[in-house]
């Protein structure tokens, strides 16, 4: 309805040019020139008046066009002041903005809206652009996780973790890996996943993030627990035999009775069936003592600590067999006050367990040196057991921590198992670093007491 006037008069003015044109033919044919004197002038004005005209609405356009370029939507084209003609022109321009206006500011809520719930989930998440490789967006959690404030591009990355670079840029789209990524003296497993999008004749490759160090450590506890009712299960099943062999070792005590004739054969056949008894009871006993200890820690009794209480108490328990061994045993702590909340006699265990583990590490080394340091990094408390013995190989780093696994001969792979289950227990984690013919240090990292 707005440009219904605006047509009438543009229909108006092309129909008056028409008959005057008309007019001045007929005038010029029939020789009245004093009407073709009168009829030009007013044509001239006429021309120019269309001419200015349509010069004005094309300002009027291109002002408009010039505002949904810029994405300035906030203008306002003037109405009441407009001359007659333009107002419908100006007024359409404002309805026109003010509707993209809206989808704008609805699309930007959107945006504002997904990026939100994106900055506050856990799995960090970013694209970039295939042939530039300049990164597009990264949110929070991503940050965070590789512990970088920025990435102008893909290859930026390739000089902070170069590994995590090629598996990125070999990862296709749909397709998921598990990777490791090291952060605060420790490592954590990473679940990648990659799609692509298409936008202005460019590519982009979507990287989703997510930290899969807290399911598999769950996963893990849960295996551990099918595992020790299976291995129960096993032992009560072994008592069997014993039984049976009892009862048949009384059956020939009677038997001896009755004929005593067999009597030194018989005692024979008994002390042995005893000596049988006896190791078997032995091994039987070790084996539930062990998985006694893997299945009695279920909770903590946390109470706030103090790391030199902590250390002082463990040194005091290690330090006789430690000079026995002539280790050089050192304790760093930076700060005297530092205060951890753990089970204190839990914790206790752990320590003397890694450093047993470092004890039994440096035995073979000129000049044995144990390390027991404690300090603060990234908001986290980090307990750190450090020595310089034969290291651990990258294959084995991946195992030590699985219940029963073991290096040693005499090993029952229980006891880093317990140290993660105990920290695991404390909302902490244990890693572990390690250069063969270097040494190894332990890290338990725990959150602070405001956390």
């Amino acid at each position: 309805m707005k440009f219904k006037k605006l047509e009438y008069n543009i229909v108006l003015r092309t129909l008056t040019m028409f008959l005057a044109l008309v007019l001045a033919a007929f005038a010029l044919v029939k020789e009245w020139y004093w009407l073709e004197f009168i009829l030009l002038p007013t044509i001239a004005t006429m021309l120019y008046g269309y001419y200015h005209y349509h010069k004005k609405a094309r300002n009027e356009v291109e002002q408009f066009v010039e505002s949904v370029h810029y994405r300035d939507f906030s203008r306002y084209f003037e109405v009441k002041k407009a001359p007659t003609e333009l107002q419908p022109f100006r007024s359409g321009f404002n309805e026109i903005n003010t509707t993209f206006k809206s989808i704008s500011k609805e699309k930007e809520t959107q945006f504002l809206h997904l990026k939100s719930i994106l900055e506050i989930v856990d799995t960090g998440i970013f694209s970039y652009e295939i042939n530039t490789g300049e990164v597009l967006w990264m949110n929070e959690s991503l940050k965070v996780l590789l512990q970088i404030p920025y990435l102008k591009t893909i290859h930026s990355l390739e000089k902070r973790n170069e590994n995590l670079y090629k598996e990125i840029s070999k990862l296709s789209p749909g397709q998921k890996v598990v990777t490791s990524i090291a952060r605060d003296s420790s490592t954590y497993k990473v679940l990648l996943s990659a799609t692509m999008f298409g936008n202005e004749n460019k590519t982009y490759k979507l990287i989703a993030f997510q930290n899969i160090n807290d399911a598999l450590d769950e996963s893990e506890s849960q295996a551990w627990q099918k595992l020790l009712s299976v291995m129960t299960h096993e032992i009560m099943n072994s008592v069997a035999p014993i039984s049976s062999l009892a009862e048949t070792l009384k059956d020939r005590i009677s038997d001896s009775v009755l004929q005593p004739e067999n009597y030194k054969e018989t005692l024979a056949d008994i002390e042995t069936g005893i000596v049988t008894i006896k190791k078997r009871s032995e091994g039987l006993l070790k084996f539930t003592e062990t998985y006694r200890n893997l299945s009695k820690i279920n909770k903590v009794n946390l109470s706030e600590v103090q790391v030199l209480e902590l250390f002082g108490h463990v040194q005091q328990l290690m330090q006789p067999t430690i000079d026995k061994r002539k280790i050089d045993f050192e304790v760093f702590l930076k700060d005297p006050t530092l205060t951890v909340k753990v089970d204190s006699g839990l914790m206790e265990q752990v320590l003397i367990n890694l450093i047993l583990n470092a004890m039994d590490a440096v035995k073979e080394v000129a000049q044995p040196k144990i390390v027991l340091s404690g300090f603060m990094v990234n908001q986290k408390i980090n307990i750190t057991v450090k020595d310089n013995g034969v290291g651990i190989s990258p294959e084995v780093q991946d195992k030590i921590f699985i219940p029963f696994f073991s290096t040693k001969k005499t090993g029952n792979g229980i006891g880093l198992s317990l140290c993660k289950q105990v920290m695991m227990l404390h909302k902490g984690y244990i890693s572990v670093k390690s250069v063969e013919q270097e040494g190894t240090v332990f890290i338990l990292s725990f959150e602070t007491l405001g956390d």
